[in-house]
């Protein structure tokens, strides 16, 4: 909304202020965050209200984790609108890739919230229908991914870019279109399954949205692509400004969800920004790069696939209880041990990603 005041810069100097991405990412993040810390408490209530009983607490679970019963869920929204609100006042509405991660996200946060309702009315673990679930993440992952091969430029908005590799691009084709989906929705579900301690999903997502806003912007420049030597992908400097609204939402809704948590982020909030991020991969062809950053997501989800499929095929469990969090919980480590640990390893992780830039 902002943006428009850049055609009034002839007459008011001071407006040229909105065309850089940088001051724009930072007004995004002060905006969002103030969204949240002035709505959450009311979100807040009234979710409690509306939830009785809150989320429901595994009974297989560690035992800390009882006395978290009641707490409400869908803490999400407060993100979610601190986020649109945020985007929609300092983003370049005209950007064919800003409209596309903002509706993965809110397509996602869509299925999560609804899964989120079916929990908390039921009171059971057991919310939407895993096949349909995924079906339609798919469906919305592979929409974005089509627009967003057709906004490219042929044949390299449908090639998959390596880091430490300068030169080799390898195209997919039409097969660009599932791979990115997959991208999508293994990142939001990756998220997901971090979710399960208070703050352990939210900052390693912060982390994420900072590492990627430098990269969207920086393959966006093509005076910075080029002399980083990496693949200018046009048009993704704008979608810094959404990940600074990632952020600033996320340090406002961390300030709620610190130990003990008021509230829960729930399915609405972490497939939500698990798709946002897998989306803003794909539009800046750092793919392989968020499997990196992401790293700690990829371990939680992966220790989930290994501990359902070995119990498949043989009756035996690989971890005490899955995702992994959960198992050095088992161990004896305190929850505030795991998150912040945790979050160790999602910075040093986030590094390794970043120096993917310049050692081409």
């Amino acid at each position: 909304m902002l943006m428009m005041l850049v055609g009034l810069a002839d007459q008011v100097s001071a407006f040229n202020v909105f065309r850089y991405i940088t001051f724009r990412t930072g007004g995004a993040l002060i905006t969002s965050a103030l969204i949240v810390f002035m709505f959450g408490p009311m979100i807040i209530d009234s979710l409690r209200i509306r939830q009785g009983r809150g989320q429901p607490i595994r009974a297989d679970g560690p035992q800390t984790h009882f006395k978290k019963a009641g707490t409400p869920t869908m803490g999400g929204l407060m993100m979610l609108t601190g986020i649109v609100g945020a985007v929609a006042l300092w983003g370049n509405l005209s950007s064919t890739l800003v409209w596309v991660v903002m509706l993965v996200m809110l397509g996602f946060g869509a299925i999560g919230f609804y899964d989120d309702y079916l929990k908390v009315t039921k009171q059971s673990h057991m919310g939407f229908s895993g096949k349909a679930r995924l079906g339609i993440e798919f469906l919305i992952a592979g929409i974005a991914a089509w627009v967003i091969m057709r906004s490219g430029n042929a044949p390299f908005s449908s090639s998959l870019t390596f880091p430490f590799v300068k030169d080799f691009v390898l195209n997919l084709g039409i097969f660009f279109v599932p791979f990115a989906a997959f991208v999508m929705v293994g990142a939001g579900n990756a998220v997901n399954m971090t979710d399960g301690l208070d703050g352990l999903a939210i900052v390693p997502v912060m982390v994420a949205a900072a590492s990627f806003g430098v990269i969207a912007y920086l393959a966006g420049n093509a005076v910075f692509a080029e002399y980083l030597q990496i693949h200018f992908t046009p048009g993704t400097g704008e979608l810094a400004v959404v990940l600074g609204a990632v952020i600033g939402a996320g340090l406002g809704f961390l300030w709620f969800n610190a130990p003990p948590a008021a509230i829960f982020m729930g399915d609405t909030g972490s497939l939500a920004l698990g798709g946002l991020i897998g989306a803003i991969a794909v539009a800046a062809k750092h793919e392989i790069v968020l499997a990196i950053i992401g790293g700690l997501f990829v371990v939680e989800i992966m220790s989930v696939i290994i501990q359902v499929g070995w119990f498949k095929l043989t009756g035996k469990r690989v971890f005490l209880m899955a995702p992994i969090h959960h198992h050095f919980e088992k161990l004896g480590w305190t929850e505030s041990q795991v998150v912040i640990r945790f979050w160790i390893i999602a910075v040093i992780l986030a590094l390794i990603g970043l120096s993917t830039l310049k050692l081409r």
